[in-house]
C-alpha cells in the first residue's frame, strides 16, 4: 500500500496538485504492479522560510538509505 508524500513550496494550484498527484499513481501503478484502490498521494506545502529545516536537514541530509533522488542544490 504505498504512500506518496510530496513536500513543495506553496504557490501550485489546485489543478497542478491534482495532476501531479494523478501522474504519481499511475506511475506507481505501473512500476510496482499496485491497483490504484492501493495508491494514496498527500502534499505538503512547506514555506521557502522552513525548507531548510522542515525539508532539507530532515529528510534530505539526515536521511541515509531512504533517500533514492538527491537534488541538485546544496544548503
Amino acid at each position: 500500500m504505498p504512500h506518496v508524500i510530496v513536500k513543495l513550496w506553496p504557490g501550485k494550484s489546485e489543478e497542478q496538485k491534482a495532476r501531479l498527484a494523478e501522474k504519481i499513481t499511475k506511475d506507481v501503478m505501473t512500476v510496482l504492479n499496485y491497483g490504484e484502490e492501493s495508491v494514496s498521494v498527500s502534499i505538503e506545502e512547506i514555506t521557502s522560510q522552513d525548507w531548510a529545516e522542515k525539508v532539507y536537514k530532515q529528510d534530505i541530509q539526515n536521511g541515509p538509505g531512504k533517500l533514492y533522488k538527491k537534488p541538485g542544490y546544496t544548503m
